[in-house]
C-alpha cells in the first residue's frame, strides 16, 4: 500500500471515529463533566402536538425542561401531565431519535451559586405535581414546559430567559396548528394571552450551547 493510500485510511478512520462519538450517547463520567445543575435541555418531542408547536413558532424545539442531579444521578425537572422530575436517561428516550440540546448561562458560573440552585429547586418543588397546561395560559394554575422553565429563572436569579409573546405573534396559519387551537379553544383563542414557546428561550442570548446530541 503506498502512502498516499496508507494515509486516505488514517482520514477514514480518524472521521469514522469522530462520527461514532456525536452519534453515542454520553456516558455518566461524561454527563458529570459536561452537565452543570441549572442547565436547560431541549427536543423535539413525540408528543401529539409536537408537530403545531414547532409550526407555529417556526422551531424544531416543542419540549424543554432544567437539569439538575441528586442522589439517583441527573434528572430533568419538566412540565408533562403532571410537572414532574424525570430522569435524564428517559427524558432523552421521548425525544425524536433520542436527540437533545442542552444549553447553559452564559454567567452561569457567577449567577446559579449554590443558594440561586436551591431556589431554583424549590420553586420547582412548588409547581410539582400541578397539570399540564393543554391552554397555554400564563397564571401558575397549570403548567407548561417552558413556562416551567421561565418562571423559575426570573423566580429564582431574576432573569428573562427568551422573549415572551402574545399568542397572535405565533404563525396560526397552518392546517395542524388551526386544528389544535381548535381541539383547545373552539371559537374563543386568546390571542392577547402571554407565551413563552421552548424555542424563544433557546434562542435567548443570555445562553450558550454545551453539548448536542
Amino acid at each position: 500500500m503506498s502512502k498516499y493510500a496508507h494515509y486516505l485510511l488514517y482520514i477514514a478512520v480518524l472521521l469514522l471515529g469522530v462520527r461514532m462519538l456525536s452519534s453515542n450517547p454520553v456516558n455518566k463520567n461524561q454527563q458529570d463533566k459536561i452537565l452543570h445543575e441549572g442547565d436547560i435541555i431541549f427536543q423535539t418531542s413525540k408528543s401529539g402536538q409536537s408537530l403545531a408547536i414547532q409550526l407555529a413558532t417556526h422551531s424544531k424545539f416543542s419540549h424543554c425542561g432544567i437539569l439538575f442531579k441528586d442522589s439517583t444521578g441527573w434528572y430533568v425537572l419538566e412540565a408533562v401531565q403532571p410537572v414532574k422530575k424525570t430522569s435524564l436517561k428517559e427524558w432523552i428516550s421521548h425525544g425524536d431519535e433520542g436527540h437533545y440540546w442542552v444549553r447553559r448561562l452564559k454567567t452561569a458560573s457567577e449567577t446559579l451559586t449554590p443558594q440561586v440552585l436551591s431556589a431554583m429547586k424549590q420553586i420547582g418543588s412548588t409547581f410539582t405535581g400541578k397539570n399540564y397546561d393543554l391552554y397555554f395560559g400564563w397564571s401558575d394554575e397549570r403548567i407548561y414546559c417552558s413556562e416551567l422553565v421561565w418562571k423559575i429563572y426570573k423566580r429564582a436569579a431574576n432573569l428573562e430567559v427568551g422573549k415572551l409573546q402574545k399568542l397572535k405573534e405565533f404563525d396560526l396559519t397552518s392546517p395542524a396548528v388551526q386544528k389544535k387551537m381548535k381541539e383547545r379553544y373552539g371559537n374563543e383563542v386568546p390571542m392577547e394571552e402571554l407565551v413563552i414557546s421552548p424555542g424563544k428561550i433557546y434562542d435567548s442570548d443570555l445562553l450558550v450551547t454545551v453539548l448536542e446530541k
